[in-house]
């Protein structure tokens, strides 16, 4: 039984009186397609979670396994592969994840080879950390493995590959055989590969989880993505067979850092909310349609792929002439607000990321805003 588009849930009017980053960045006659965050209302059982819990005064620390129970039972029925619970740990979020994943695995000067472009936090909590960030750019949009070949013999042994999958920002959800080559080129240069698969269930199939492939991985996990639980944090770290005892070693204050709330939040996503994810799907699709046949009308230099998963939009906005940040002239002509890709790192000068996890009446009134802008600026 399907639900309802969760997408045409909420109208704009509705969504104006939210205070989260996304309805206050901006002033409020800027129409906001950036930002992670999704138009949606809460699927049930999550908000029932969380508010049965706030009735019982259960808000304390976060305690036990449900959580990756409940994410093991999903990716059986979805991906057909069932990770080891006992091989999981919690953690606040999957970038912090990410973080203590690099300390597990590597000394603290060694370098993080990333695929550019690719979701701008790599750069900042790579850096952050005093940490090189090695690019290997890919090629539309997929995995150049001679391309990464240079960047694992640059960075050296004893080096991160940070994946990305699927990738941020282009949609990509690499190939069972593109995880194999990495996880190959990752052993002949000593390297060892950490994946980021927060947007795992914002795939229409066809996600290959990294450790279904590869047994020495390290995997960070959240339903934040695909349930819009950005607010409540929670994420799980998972280790394949060969890397359990480095799992194992993560320091147990790393745990006191997720929200109980969160936890039970995302249990009962996994557990409880796959009719609605997939309603929500079904909803993605739809929208990246919408777009394409938007931009075919609108706004025909701009080119437009549609992605395998997440709910981004990749344009590449480079033959409108508007220079390495079109974002900006479409927020300041246009008043729409888009990611600028250049953040992004290599490849995503002239680019722009867009968030489609929206109604299709705001998709349709910021493509033409962002046309509008066009017009302005050839003025």
């Amino acid at each position: 039984m399907s639900s309802a588009n969760p997408l045409r849930q909420l109208t704009l009017d509705q969504l104006r009186r939210r205070t989260s980053v996304k309805w206050r960045e901006y002033p409020a006659d800027v129409l906001p397609v950036w930002v992670a965050e999704m138009d949606v209302l809460l699927a049930e059982p999550v908000s029932k979670a969380i508010t049965d819990a706030v009735h019982r005064g259960d808000t304390g620390y976060p305690s036990g396994t449900a959580y990756a129970e409940a994410l093991a039972g999903f990716a059986a029925d979805r991906w057909g592969w069932t990770p080891a619970v006992e091989r999981t740990a919690i953690v606040p979020d999957v970038m912090l994840g990410v973080v203590e994943m690099l300390r597990l695995v590597s000394h603290r000067d060694a370098p993080v080879v990333v695929n550019s472009p690719v979701y701008p936090p790599f750069y900042q909590f790579v850096e952050s950390l005093g940490r090189k960030v090695i690019e290997a750019p890919l090629t539309e949009g997929r995995l150049d493995f001679g391309t990464l070949r240079a960047a694992f013999e640059r960075a050296g042994k004893g080096a991160v590959h940070l994946l990305c999958n699927p990738h941020n920002p282009t949609g990509t959800v690499h190939s069972a055989d593109e995880l194999r080559e990495v996880t190959r080129l990752a052993r002949e240069h000593g390297i060892r590969v950490v994946a980021d698969e927060i947007h795992a269930p914002l795939t229409t199939g066809g996600f290959v989880p990294y450790l279904s492939v590869a047994d020495d991985g390290l995997s960070l996990m959240s339903a934040s993505k695909a349930w819009n639980l950005a607010g409540l944090k929670a994420a799980l770290a998972l280790a394949g067979p060969g890397s359990a005892d480095d799992l194992a070693r993560l320091p147990e204050e790393v745990g006191h850092g997720p929200s109980h709330l969160g936890v039970l939040a995302h249990t009962a996503a996994f557990s409880q909310s796959v009719t609605w994810l997939d309603a929500l799907l079904e909803g993605l699709q739809e929208n990246r349609l919408l777009l394409a046949g938007l931009l075919a009308e609108h706004l025909p230099a701009v080119r437009y792929t549609p992605a395998e998963g997440t709910y981004l939009a990749w344009l590449d906005c480079r033959d409108l002439g508007l220079g390495d940040s079109p974002a900006r002239t479409f927020l300041k002509e246009g008043r729409v607000a888009v990611n600028c890709g250049v953040p992004f790192g290599t490849g995503g000068a002239g680019f722009v990321r867009m968030n489609l996890a929206t109604s299709p009446e705001i998709i349709t009134e910021a493509v033409r805003r962002m046309a509008q802008a066009c017009d302005k600026a050839s003025l």
